[in-house]
């Protein structure tokens, strides 16, 4: 994510409950997808699990997309 839209995401934290769940989410996402990163190796079922992690952090992602610019055209309507 861009700067920007990382200081946007802190700003609105505190006020949006949602979009503070799918940043947690994120970014639990994300250390669990380290874990398995570093790894040499996976089994077929860490493998898919690792999969399961990415399409997850994705569509968080995606989501957070979403409330962001949400939260963006509210401002310019004021």
């Amino acid at each position: 994510m861009e700067r920007q839209d990382l200081e946007l995401i802190e700003q609105l934290m505190d006020r949006d409950p949602e979009l503070k769940q799918y940043v947690e989410k994120h970014r639990e996402f994300e250390r669990q997808l380290e874990t398995f990163n570093r790894r040499p190796y996976l089994t077929t079922a860490e493998t898919i699990e690792r999969k399961r992690l990415q399409k997850l952090k994705l569509a968080g992602r995606d989501r957070i997309e979403l409330i962001l610019a949400q939260h963006r055209q509210k401002e310019n309507l004021q």
